[in-house]
């Protein structure tokens, strides 16, 4: 009989491991292990696009909306008043509102306590719009904003004022460095967050002022009474060294925003139409009005975000202008010689409007919230079509006006048509075939392809030649083309040059014909001089594609070509530099060259790549001496400030040595010390502030005005710069400072060469005077290492013939694709919509028809002109 082996348990248990290797290995190396479930905010670090639309320049600012939003929402709730948004000098941004302040109260969560404040910063889906009772209109519905900007945030502090306490805690990467504290008491009310974007996450990490100052001129605009400060700290007046900053506060609302959108425009009449109403659950406010231009401008809001891709409020709107205004114009008699009714093109040209809808629990598509899906088309067009219907009636003065315009669009448009049809006939926008002076590229992949318009036969002909014609295009532009601000449609299609960009683009023209997807080059680059006039065009330019291609501006396919600002040229070698600061760097390093610098009473020294280092390092340090300087208004002060506070390390400012006043004593005794030299009218006493719990000295400077050295200023962005650069370059900060050059080495080449060259008389002499250059030049004192920093770029610029570009004539074909077309070396900016609002401003005062507006805008503009080209 033959007999089975039973396994024992290690064996069964050693087959089945097997089997399941078998069957990963089978099924690809997919099994559970493979799962992960990310938790709490780790999804957010791991896929911030999807919470906050990308990683991009939009998905930064979008940081900043979320935290300035639940500012709002309080004031809509009618408890704030006040929104403050600052951005530092190390691209962090603090927003402060008088709003009732975030709780601080505990609340359990799945059986763990933790303060409300911090329930609403780490747990996502947590937050006060889910319950209408406290929100009963926001921005906030998902309860995910304020989490995401604490996750994507390297550094992230809170401060709440409420009840008569004042509460702080930090933060890093979502996770809280600490508890939440009682630091003192106060009258204040409200909530400041401060946050640092996460560079590991974003590719870009500098904000622009533009596109916040629009976002916050629109939430002033859409809040009657709101006041909105927004300052920058990275840039000051050179005046009064105040830092930048604007403040937004309209009593008028949305009517306000319209006659700001019509700034500089000839309108049809005088008062934008204002209607508001609260209908089914939603309150509507829409201002319109008309001007002559041939563009429309409509901006949407629900719940004060502005829905940039639309929405079904938007639709209503369109819906109902068009019904109305056809229906004013038959009751008025004026279609005897239109053949059919206005189209909504028609209707909207020289329109100016701004609706915004608030309505409890809206439904948007995605976080980004870009469209509005709630259901209130219909609702939308029933309060128009009874509001402007009744206006026209009772208005028929404006009335007429605006329905006459339209009838005049209507027929522009057929004339248009006609137009279009004819140049088609002619085959110039079929693309049938190409402008005769395109140089064209070979290469056939759109995205692959670059077309260059550029100023000038001649500037195209030197283009041309310096090509790479494989996906490299040129077009040169004759004169300057057409303004189409002033220009009808018409009109702008029986321009020469603008046929031959239209043609050469491959994309159409109009809202019927236009398709950006056809589109024949990726990228649209604007070569223009650097003078007056090659400004000129590239406005003119600019202005074409923001009327009639502002898709190809969106898409991100127009570029503006970077010439090289300066070369420098020294013997056979040369080099080209790009803008001021990189100057600046290149002047360093060749200056550094040979140097060396004695430091301090014990003679310690700098050279070779550490000296290029330190001043690197001295450059960086310098920039943030003078922001801090300007708040103190005293050199000596600010390093007495420096050396007192500076810390090594991720705290060059630490708190604790606020929380005591031993180095507070020790400052003002300097400060005392310094008072007969700087005629300091008064010194004060080490205080304590009950609100932070922590302590402070000022005095009052020659001018009377008080400065006061605290936390507030020791924590700020620019003085944390300053002390954590401050701490890396302390020691070689000590004057005084002896400045020389290696001049044995030096000498002895020299004497080589000299030998080695002709014996004509005076020629050794010659060789050795070039060869040892600085080396012979007596040493050089300096106290300062501010000085020292001046001697070193003036000794850069000392040898070489610096030439500073004014326009492309200048440069030969060779020079012109190295510095300017060479992907490999070229720069080139790329032209972005940040703010419609400001654009639609610009080009209406620079471009339209208004010279008073533009002479005032030049006269206030005119001083802070640089590199003026006369």
């Amino acid at each position: 009989m033959a007999t089975t082996a039973v396994p024992t348990g290690s064996e069964l248990l050693e087959l089945d491991t097997a089997e399941k290797d078998a069957a990963t290995k089978s099924s690809g190396g997919y099994s559970a292990e493979n799962i992960t479930v990310l938790e709490g905010l780790a999804a957010v670090r791991k896929r911030p696009a999807m919470y906050i639309g990308s990683t991009s320049e939009q998905g930064l600012h979008h940081l900043v909306y979320e935290v300035v939003d639940n500012s709002v929402d309080e004031a809509l709730a009618g408890y704030a008043t006040r929104i403050d948004v600052t951005i530092h000098v190390d691209n962090s941004i603090t927003v402060t509102d008088d709003g009732r302040g975030i709780p601080v109260d505990d609340k359990t969560i799945n059986g763990k306590t933790m303060p409300a404040v911090q329930v609403v910063l780490t747990m996502l889906h947590a937050g006060g719009k889910f319950d209408a009772s406290n929100y009963k209109v926001s921005g906030g519905l998902h309860g995910v904003g304020v989490s995401c900007v604490n996750a994507l945030s390297e550094e992230f502090d809170v401060e709440v004022w409420r009840d008569g306490n004042a509460w702080t805690q930090e933060y890093s990467k979502g996770d809280p460095l600490g508890k939440l504290q009682k630091v003192g008491t106060t009258k204040r009310r409200g909530t400041k967050v401060h946050f640092l974007p996460d560079k590991s996450i974003f590719t870009v990490t500098e904000f622009n002022y533009d596109t916040l100052a629009q976002r916050l001129r629109e939430l002033a605009f859409l809040n009657k009474g709101l006041e909105i400060h927004l300052t920058d700290e990275r840039t000051t007046d050179t005046k009064t060294g105040e830092s930048k900053r604007q403040e937004f506060k309209y009593v008028g609302g949305i009517a306000e925003f319209i006659k700001h959108l019509n700034k500089g425009k000839q309108v049809l009449h005088d008062k934008p139409i204002y209607m508001e109403a609260e209908r089914d659950g939603v309150a509507m406010e829409i201002a319109l009005q008309y001007n002559d231009s041939y563009s429309e401008t409509i901006f949407t809001f629900a719940n004060n975000i502005n829905t940039v891709d639309g929405g079904t409020h938007l639709q209503g709107f369109r819906a109902s202008l068009t019904r109305t205004i056809n229906w004013a114009g038959q009751q008025m008699g004026l279609f005897k010689d239109v053949k059919e009714n206005l189209s909504g093109d028609d209707v909207r040209e020289g329109l100016v409007a701004v609706v915004s809808v608030k309505l409890s629990q809206p439904q948007f598509e995605g976080q980004t919230k870009g469209k509005l899906n709630s259901d209130i088309a219909g609702t939308v067009q029933a309060f128009v079509n009874e509001r402007l219907g009744a206006f026209l009636e009772q208005t028929p003065s404006v009335a007429k006006k605006i329905i006459n315009k339209a009838i005049d669009a209507a027929r522009a448009r057929e004339a248009a048509r006609k137009a279009r049809d004819l140049t088609r006939r002619k085959g110039a926008l079929d693309g049938g075939g190409l402008p005769g002076k395109l140089a064209d590229c070979s290469e056939k992949q759109p995205e692959r392809c670059e077309l260059y318009l550029v100023e000038g036969e001649s500037a195209g002909g030197t283009a041309k030649q310096g090509r790479d014609r494989k996906f490299q295009a040129i077009l040169p532009l004759k004169g300057k083309i057409l303004n189409v601000e002033k220009a009808r449609y018409d009109k702008m299609l029986g321009h020469e040059e603008i046929r031959a960009m239209i043609t050469a683009l491959g994309c159409g023209i109009g809202k019927d014909d236009f398709d950006a997807t056809k589109l024949r080059y990726g990228k649209l680059i604007l070569m223009t001089d650097a003078d007056v006039d090659g400004s000129h065009i590239r406005t003119l330019l600019l202005t074409f594609f923001f009327r009639h291609m502002t898709e190809l501006i969106k898409r991100g396919h127009v570029y503006i070509a970077q010439p090289p600002l300066y070369r420098i040229k020294k013997g056979k070698f040369e080099q080209y530099i790009k803008d001021d600061r990189e100057y600046v760097s290149v002047m360093v390093k060749r200056a550094s060259d040979g140097m060396v610098i004695h430091y301090g009473d014990g003679g310690a020294k700098l050279e070779g790549s550490t000296l290029t280092k330190f001043m690197g390092q001295l450059k960086d340090y310098l920039e943030f001496f003078e922001k801090v300087e300007k708040r103190l208004r005293n050199e000596e002060v600010t390093r007495e400030f420096a050396e007192m506070f500076a810390h090594e390390g991720k705290e060059p400012a630490k708190r604790a040595d606020f929380e005591t006043p031993a180095k507070l004593e020790a400052l003002r005794a300097k400060l005392v010390a310094m008072t007969k030299e700087y005629q300091f009218k008064h010194v004060g006493d080490v205080e304590l502030d009950e609100e932070h719990r922590t302590y402070s000295v000022n005095f009052t400077d020659a001018q009377g005005a008080t400065r006061t050295i605290d936390w507030p200023l020791a924590s700020a962005p620019e003085s944390r710069q300053l002390l954590g650069k401050h701490a890396l370059i302390r020691e070689q900060l000590e004057g005084p400072f002896l400045i020389e050059y290696a001049g044995k080495a030096a000498k002895a080449e020299a004497a080589e060469e000299a030998e080695e060259a002709t014996q004509e008389e005076g020629a050794a002499e010659t060789v050795k005077a070039r060869k040892t250059g600085r080396a012979g030049q007596d040493p050089v004192e300096k106290k300062t290492a501010r000085e020292v920093f001046e001697y070193v770029i003036e000794q850069g610029r000392k040898e070489y013939q610096v030439q500073r570009y004014k326009g492309l004539g200048e440069m030969t074909a060779e020079q012109l694709w190295e510095t300017t077309m060479d992907p490999e070396r070229r720069t080139l900016l790329q032209v972005k919509l940040e703010d419609i609002a400001a654009c639609e401003e610009i080009f209406t005062t620079l471009m339209g028809e208004d010279v008073e507006s533009r002479r005032k805008f030049i006269e206030e503009n005119a001083l802070d002109v640089k590199n003026l080209d006369i």
